[in-house]
């Protein structure tokens, strides 16, 4: 515990004196540490009444590809199905919204919800990674758009599409870029050299669900957090060496896995929530609680979908499986407390949550941006402003859905649906002088 506290400290200081490099861009999924966390000052603390202003507007086709953005740069993954079935990376100007360059490349969809691509590209040392939704992976020069190298996993790994579609993010650590492909020959999980694409490692003889993995470090060592169908797993992230695994079996694991502390914690929609105990002598673990309910409407604890969950001041907050917004003991797995107002409740709602120092920032499926505070003693909304519309490619008889991640960066959030990538100005305004 006090080396993880530790840790908080030293990172806290470090972001306090240099607010520029961490809080301005968001160059992967969930930001730039992985987690939801946005280091940016100075930004508005409610919305006007006439909701935010909008600064920009650029058209795009579906996806529920997340938006990141650095060094100036905005992009996003989507897909057109006419003239032929296309995967397209969009790179625009982060200010004005102007188009840099986009690169295309056939991609026949076999998959549930075919709306468009699942994961976020990742930007690092100049470099943009992006993951389709049947398995093909670029390298490009993050600047023009030129492809550096190029991956057909079902091609050349034989790799079985999941239901769902290829949706892990790629995760840079070093030298390396780390997948989840579903290779038959024991590589569930891949990495690969970030500037030659030549495989380092594989490991893992499982199949992929539909979350990203994460780096954490326990016992001295840099570990890769990946979760599969059947376990959670801790390797060497150098050479792809089991630590640990523990079994949860996830029929539908969505969110990433949340590191607080010494704790780890993973939930999914169908099989309930889990959380380990981190050894901080030796890399292992020990399981704390697991719960999980009787179906996915009469849920235990927490069944969480899409959301990726929050842990502040040891207490959980996460979406269960129809929008139930709830607050759980950390320790216990216990519901706090229940709220149905942050999303409309139908299956799968989602709600993506960002931490801004005492605020958690939402955005849900409904298009709606809301400011608030999540505590132990409820969850007490700020402010609520209707940002973008959803859009109806899939699951219309609700009025559609925004499924994808926003990106926080610049003072300005970048949210997308299936027809428009927009800018949002967050800036606070500034104080007038005292007389």
């Amino acid at each position: 515990m006090e080396l993880f506290r530790f840790r908080a400290q030293w990172l806290a200081l470090i972001l306090t004196l240099a607010p520029v490099l961490f809080a301005g861009e968001w160059p992967q999924w969930r930001g730039p540490g992985r987690d939801g966390i946005w280091m940016e000052q100075d930004i508005v603390e409610r919305f006007e009444e006439s909701g935010p202003t909008v600064l920009w507007r650029v058209p795009v086709s579906g996806g529920y590809s997340g938006v990141t953005v650095a060094a100036g740069r905005v992009y996003t993954m989507d897909r057109m199905k006419e003239p032929e079935q296309i995967e397209r990376i969009l790179c625009f100007d982060a200010e004005t919204g102007k188009q840099v360059w986009s690169y295309q490349y056939p991609a026949k969809y076999k998959i549930g919800y075919p709306v468009g691509p699942r994961a976020s590209v990742t930007i690092d040392d100049k470099r943009a990674y992006a993951f389709g939704a049947m398995g093909h992976f670029h390298c490009f020069d993050a600047e023009t758009g030129q492809v550096l190298w190029s991956k057909d996993f079902k091609a050349e790994y034989d790799s079985e599409i999941p239901t769902w579609g290829m949706s892990c993010s790629p995760l840079i650590e070093g030298n390396l870029v780390i997948l989840q492909i579903d290779d038959k020959e024991g590589a569930c999980v891949v990495a690969l050299d970030k500037k030659t694409g030549d495989e380092i490692w594989r490991a893992i003889d499982d199949k992929v669900n539909y979350s990203s993995p994460i780096m954490i470090d326990q016992a001295g060592k840099r570990v890769l957090i990946t979760w599969t169908v059947e376990q959670i797993s801790g390797l060497d992230v150098q050479t792809g060496q089991v630590l640990w695994q523990q079994l949860f079996s996830a029929e539908m694991g969505i969110a990433s896995p949340v590191l607080y502390e010494d704790y780890l914690f993973v939930s999914s929609f169908f099989d309930g929530s889990i959380l380990l105990k981190l050894d901080d002598k030796k890399t292992a673990v020990e399981v704390v609680w697991q719960r999980k309910g009787e179906d996915e409407k009469e849920t235990d604890s927490l069944h969480s979908c899409i959301s990726t969950p929050v842990i502040l001041d040891g207490y959980i907050y996460g979406v269960d499986s129809y929008g139930e917004l709830r607050c759980l003991d950390l320790l216990t797995g216990d519901r706090v407390w229940e709220n149905n107002d942050a999303v409309k409740g139908n299956r799968w709602a989602n709600i993506y949550m960002v931490q801004n120092g005492d605020n958690t920032w939402m955005f849900n499926e409904n298009g709606e941006l809301l400011i608030g505070q999540l505590r132990p003693d409820g969850f007490k909304e700020i402010s609520r402003a209707l940002v973008i519309k959803p859009t109806g490619r899939e699951l219309a008889q609700r009025g559609g859905v925004c499924w994808a991640h926003p990106a926080y960066a610049y003072k300005n959030t970048y949210v997308r649906n299936d027809e428009e990538l927009i800018c949002i100005g967050l800036a606070a305004k500034p104080k007038a002088d005292s007389p």
